[in-house]
């Protein structure tokens, strides 16, 4: 399937407004590094890493969740960034999900996510409490009649954000209070081409389940070849922007980066 004219449009724009603004910006926020340029002897490659950490901290996550959007829109009922689940709580609910995250991490039982949603969905929902925290989903969907929803994850998260994420989808299913599909999102894998296998998920996640990685995740949102297309759209903005950033680097290495 992969994606649209439409769709490809939108995502190039949207990259595009983004690296224009930081280089309109970029020369102002950078700063001097005279320790690093002292130690490398070599102060283009200090501007051009201190660029690359600027842009990537820009982008973070929401540049995802804002591509999510643009990719699901076209499959989904209807679909929304920082999408608050709302609903309550209750302390029955609370323990199977505690018990539930704990057991996982010591071992004593294996993840399932569909085992874990009818175990929240049996537990008494009564007298449930507002609980502020944890109540937004950074992407929903609403596809095939179910509601989807996404915690979209750095690619090297530690153990206590992996916990705390896991507690999280599933605490949405205790607020729903139906069966809805839940996941924790990576957008790419940092050890390609092996499979993402990360220690910190151990026993907690399930990949190609309630984890998506990668490909794994925007072909899930586009269809088939929809990770590739993406990785052409973000390299065709790349050689569009290549020159300009260059002679930005150069700039910021002339004025704020002695040697």
């Amino acid at each position: 399937m992969g994606l649209t004219k439409n769709q490809g449009e939108a995502i190039i724009s949207l990259l595009s407004n983004k690296i224009e603004e930081k280089l309109r910006r970029y020369e102002r926020e950078s700063s001097s590094m005279p320790f690093l340029v002292k130690l490398i002897q070599n102060k283009e490659q200090v501007a051009a890493y201190s660029f690359i950490h600027s842009v990537s901290t820009t982008l973070g996550m929401s540049i995802y969740e804002a591509i999510s959007k643009i990719i699901a829109d076209e499959h989904s009922t209807e679909c929304f960034t920082k999408y608050d689940i709302g609903g309550v709580i209750s302390s029955a609910q609370k323990t199977v999900i505690d018990n539930i995250v704990t057991e996982l991490r010591s071992g004593e039982r294996k993840t399932d996510i569909d085992r874990e949603i009818h175990e929240i969905l049996q537990a008494d929902p009564s007298n449930g409490r507002v609980q502020q925290s944890d109540r937004i989903a950074d992407f929903y969907m609403l596809r095939d009649s179910y509601e989807q929803y996404f915690e979209i994850k750095t690619a090297k998260a530690n153990i206590d954000v992996f916990d705390k994420s896991k507690r999280k989808i599933l605490e949405w299913v205790a607020r729903r209070r139906k069966k809805i599909k839940v996941f924790i999102a990576i957008p790419y894998n940092p050890y390609f081409p092996k499979q993402y296998d990360r220690f910190t998920i151990q026993g907690v996640v399930e990949l190609g389940k309630d984890l998506l990685v990668a490909q794994g995740y925007w072909d899930y949102l586009g269809g088939e070849n929809t990770f590739n297309d993406l990785l052409a759209l973000f390299d065709t903005v790349g050689k569009m922007y290549k020159e300009k950033i260059a002679l930005k680097i150069k700039e910021v290495s002339d004025s704020k980066m002695k040697i």
